[in-house]
């Protein structure tokens, strides 16, 4: 996977993150940390990145848990083998 550059843009920390694909999210925490790592950030910005990173990290994490769950959701037969699924309800 391709490197961000430390210049790579970075959404505005106050950017909601809640209707971000695990994609989106996953990138963009890519970028926070790569920037983050470069040491070429100010002080407040680095904590603005943090946050932000925090942010989206709960996110992807959001995102795993709801696919892990539609996984868990495929119903097995008698012998164990996949035998549809029944509908995934979000809490």
């Amino acid at each position: 996977m391709d490197q961000p550059s430390p210049d790579a843009p970075v959404a505005d920390p106050s950017d909601d993150v809640s209707a971000m694909s695990f994609e989106q999210a996953l990138k963009e925490l890519e970028q926070v940390v790569h920037r983050l790592e470069s040491g070429d950030v100010a002080l407040d910005e680095s904590i603005r990145l943090y946050e932000r990173g925090d942010r989206l990290r709960r996110r992807c994490s959001e995102r795993l848990d709801e696919a892990q769950t539609r996984v868990e959701a495929i119903r097995l037969d008698a012998d164990g083998r996949p035998a549809g699924t029944r509908p995934f309800a979000a809490d």
